[in-house]
């Protein structure tokens, strides 16, 4: 453990398909998420292992910080419902980003990365330039 509470270890090679058929309907971000990787978006997943209560208390902070800001994160209240519940399990986190660069999604995945377990984001309120206009 690096820093008391993070574990790493290498995740399994996870393909677009994969991740695709993963992206079910556990929160209301997922469809959107699996439409933007249809799309053409980019993801990526972590390595590093995190008690998913941990993954509740930094998000359950960040509905409270979107609400004060009058952000709407799709799907965030329910994955900190899913997070909540199941404790003490060791998650990965990853991200799925729209190939424009507007909407970004975080992705909770289990320990083995073969199962998405809840999904939490939409629109950037600021966009991001495109990868072409850099």
């Amino acid at each position: 453990m690096a820093d008391g509470w993070v574990v790493r270890a290498p995740a399994r090679s996870l393909t677009r398909e994969d991740l695709i058929a993963m992206l079910r309907e556990q929160t209301l971000a997922c469809a959107p998420a699996r439409d933007a990787l249809i799309s053409g978006g980019t993801f990526a997943v972590w390595d590093g292992l995190v008690p998913a209560s941990r993954h509740a208390g930094v998000f359950g902070i960040r509905i409270r910080t979107a609400a004060r800001r009058g952000h709407t994160i799709e799907g965030l209240v329910a994955s900190v419902d899913i997070l909540r519940q199941a404790g003490d399990e060791l998650l990965r986190t990853g991200c799925v980003d729209s190939a424009d660069r507007s909407s970004v999604f975080t992705i909770f995945l289990n320990s083995s990365a073969t199962e998405v377990l809840a999904c939490a984001g939409g629109r950037r309120p600021n966009p991001l330039p495109s990868p072409a206009d850099e």
